[in-house]
């Protein structure tokens, strides 16, 4: 069975290796990292997934100023090589854009496959005046309102922002 929890600072190390089981070294070189450098993602509302007493799952979200405008940037998801296709990434994303929602917050941007992330309400249609630090195919830079106009119009880069 999988429990959903709150990240802790104590899983890093638990996170950082199923990172680079998941992604490699050059997950450390991509566009979206030069967002997180040097930095913690939100607790509260980035997610881990527990089975039996190991870390097999993470997903994180972090500040970010979108043209402006406060959002968050979703990154990475990612889940042990043992538990893929068994719902864990659906389970872990669902629960953090719930909880995201909860929280108040307006917008979720992230970098990643269109055809996975749209089950989730993600689309490209709100990013195309926004812009991040490195580059980015544009088909797999998307969005996800929870406040209708919540990126309409906005233009300019995406920053990092303070916890």
């Amino acid at each position: 069975m999988i429990a959903l929890t709150p990240e802790r600072p104590e899983h890093g190390p638990a996170i950082e290796r199923l990172l680079d089981q998941a992604f490699g070294e050059a997950r450390r070189h991509k566009t979206c990292q030069r967002l997180r450098d040097g930095r913690a993602p939100l607790r509260d509302l980035s997610l881990v997934a527990i089975a039996d007493d190991a870390l097999v799952g993470t997903v994180r979200l972090w500040p970010v100023l979108a043209g402006g405008r406060r959002a968050l940037m979703l990154g990475p998801l990612a889940v042990d090589a043992r538990w893929r296709e068994q719902g864990v990434g659906s389970k872990l994303m669902d629960e953090a854009l719930k909880r995201t929602r909860a929280a108040g917050e307006r917008a979720v941007l992230l970098v990643g496959d269109a055809p996975y992330y749209q089950r989730f309400g993600f689309e490209q249609t709100k990013t195309g005046g926004l812009w991040l630090p490195g580059p980015v195919k544009p088909k797999r830079f998307l969005a996800r309102e929870f406040t209708p106009e919540a990126l309409g119009g906005a233009r300019g880069p995406v920053m990092a922002l303070a916890a």
